[in-house]
């Protein structure tokens, strides 16, 4: 599974002054780590998963949550649960006929309800469990969460030596996450059961829609979950927790739920970068996500990403490659994050960027360049003077739009 593998080769040698690695879920956690990505979350009784997956129908599809918990109703459990055993059957069937190369499996996560229901589907799904890469865990406590993790580290040590490690990740949704007075204590527990079992950790996933039911909100197409105060400071403290570098996860932002809405406030996409890249072709690209409702999600993930946030939950294919394509590495980024690296031997303490606009300190920014070199492992480096809309455009010149 490679980011980006829908656009021709010429395509590619235009925009990447590195390409994206090729991975799997047997590769490195800290690449997985980042691979997750826009992470696209299907319900478990939808009967066409795996012919979707084997035919390519959805262009940029890396990572699928298959939901087992909220978007499964509480009488459709046992059919769900048999709907995820055939679709795993039927990938393993693709791959054994040459219908389906496994180098082009997605990387694969159920969420569960339950630890109950986790431990009842690691002996349901048993041979096909290697097709996984992972379980998240809703409503993450650190009274529900040492459960699952005991359980997913047994399974790790008891499987077999040539099968994947199956990881786990926590989705931070509860009320004592959001209630200010229990906030503090409720994460610090948390961190201390992750740090635990760190190894099976791959990351930690934020459940705004949870947190907004708490208080009868929901943010409209025109806001970002940062302009919800309450939410923002809880994701601020989530952030100060486990993003800081002595634990060092990566977080998943919040899902964006809407693909068409009416529009209240003016467009929230500026016209620079597209104009700039592709003159009057890049405004009328620009105009094509205004009217996808869109220009929202590119603005949230702007901001997830200058939180410290990479990833995010997504519901809709539309909404892929415009996350995808925001979490590409930007040439002067990638050019600053190598500078710094390579200057960490106690030899420099500041230096003048080489694009010559800004001052590079070397101890205070190594720790954002090591997070550049891993980002850029996964998703790539643009040639200089290219954005993101470089890939917007291409995107839809590939037919990679659903």
């Amino acid at each position: 599974m490679r980011y980006f593998d829908y656009l021709t080769p010429e395509q590619e040698s235009d925009i990447f002054h590195y390409l994206p690695t090729e991975f799997s879920n047997r590769d490195d956690k800290d690449l997985l780590a980042y691979a997750v990505g826009a992470a696209l979350y299907m319900p478990a009784i939808r009967p066409t998963i795996a012919e979707d997956i084997a035919s390519n129908k959805i262009k940029g599809l890396v990572s699928l949550v298959i939901d087992l918990e909220d978007a499964i109703g509480d009488n459709e459990v046992h059919l769900a649960e048999r709907n995820l055993r055939e679709t795993l059957g039927k990938l393993q069937a693709y791959m054994d006929r040459g219908t389906l190369n496994p180098r082009s499996l997605p990387l694969i996560f159920i969420r569960v309800r339950s630890s109950e229901q986790f431990e009842r589907l690691l002996i349901l799904l048993d041979d096909l469990l290697p097709l996984v890469t992972g379980f998240a865990f809703p409503k993450f406590t650190a009274a529900s969460g040492e459960a699952y993790f005991r359980i997913l580290e047994r399974y790790n040590l008891d499987k077999d030596s040539d099968a994947p490690i199956l990881y786990g990740m926590p989705i931070l949704e509860t009320t004592d996450v959001i209630y200010r007075e229990s906030r503090l204590s409720a994460l610090l527990d948390i961190q201390s059961l992750l740090m635990k079992y760190k190894q099976y950790v791959l990351n930690v996933r934020i459940g705004a829609t949870d947190f907004s039911s708490i208080f009868g909100l929901r943010r409209n197409p025109d806001m970002t979950i940062y302009d919800i105060g309450v939410i923002r400071d809880c994701v601020t403290d989530i952030i100060n927790i486990f993003g800081r570098e002595s634990n060092n996860f990566v977080i998943s932002g919040p899902v964006w739920e809407y693909f068409k809405s009416d529009r209240v406030l003016k467009p929230q996409l500026r016209e620079t970068p597209f104009e700039e890249m592709m003159g009057q072709d890049g405004l009328r690209l620009r105009m094509s996500y205004i009217d996808r409702y869109v220009d929202g999600l590119i603005r949230e993930v702007a901001y997830d990403k200058e939180n410290g946030i990479i990833g995010k939950t997504v519901i809709h294919p539309t909404h892929l490659q415009p996350v995808q394509s925001l979490y590409v590495v930007t040439h002067e980024e990638y050019i600053d994050a190598l500078s710094i690296i390579s200057n960490s031997q106690g030899d420099r303490g500041v230096m003048k960027s080489q694009y010559e606009n800004k001052m590079n300190e070397i101890k205070p920014h190594l720790n954002w360049s090591n997070r550049i070199i891993n980002r850029s492992k996964v998703f790539g480096v643009l040639h200089e003077k290219h954005n993101f809309t470089c890939l917007l455009a291409d995107t839809q010149r590939s037919g990679a739009l659903v």
